[in-house]
């Protein structure tokens, strides 16, 4: 259980925090950035959330959002000598999530062309959702190119992330994601509009 009194700390912090591990940081770290990243990534699925209440999609994006917050945790904490006391993401998680994404595309037809942000309010989220998480996975492999994060963080922190929203965006048959609206190269369009 997480136990939390207040929020602020009354240290003056000078644009510094604090990791997991405790060490002090600058709020532009890498690492800091990374985790910050995940997280606007599970507000993004919280907004969807409000949108697919009842779905068949809900109890997936209700999970994915949890992995999320142990995403940042694992993000949150350097590799050091209290590792068996961090929370980390672990292969299964990754290995299930990967199922899913599998299972997710099996239902879908072909797609014929990039699918645009819209279509309803729960699809134009789940593209922030999207996009958020590629920079959160650009933000991770930054991270990765100075400092150690596990492989499992590194999978899940924009790879899987990603692609789960993209395919579940993609599943026009499920209520209330249903009107994707698809890309139209622009010499196409002027041709059918002289």
């Amino acid at each position: 259980m997480v136990l939390i009194n207040r929020i602020y700390t009354r240290t003056g912090d000078a644009g510094s925090t604090r990791l997991a591990s405790g060490a002090e940081v600058s709020k532009a770290d890498l690492r800091v950035a990374a985790y910050g990243d995940v997280d606007e990534a599970n507000a993004c699925l919280g907004l969807v959330r409000l949108h697919t209440s009842g779905t068949d999609l809900d109890p997936l994006l209700a999970r994915l959002q949890n992995e999320l917050f142990d995403l940042g945790a694992d993000l949150a904490t350097p590799p050091g000598p209290a590792e068996d006391r961090a929370l980390r993401i672990l292969d299964s998680q990754v290995e299930r999530l990967e199922r899913e994404i599998d299972a997710l595309n099996e239902g879908l037809g072909e797609l014929t062309s990039f699918v645009l942000p819209g279509g309803s309010p729960a699809a134009a989220y789940l593209h922030l959702a999207r996009t958020v998480a590629r920079r959160a996975e650009r933000s991770a492999v930054a991270l990765a190119g100075t400092a150690a994060i596990t492989i499992g963080a590194f999978t899940l922190s924009g790879t899987d992330t990603g692609d789960v929203t993209y395919v579940v965006t993609n599943i026009a048959k499920s209520e209330p994601i249903d009107g994707i609206i698809t890309y139209t190269v622009s010499a196409q369009r002027y041709k059918t509009q002289s």
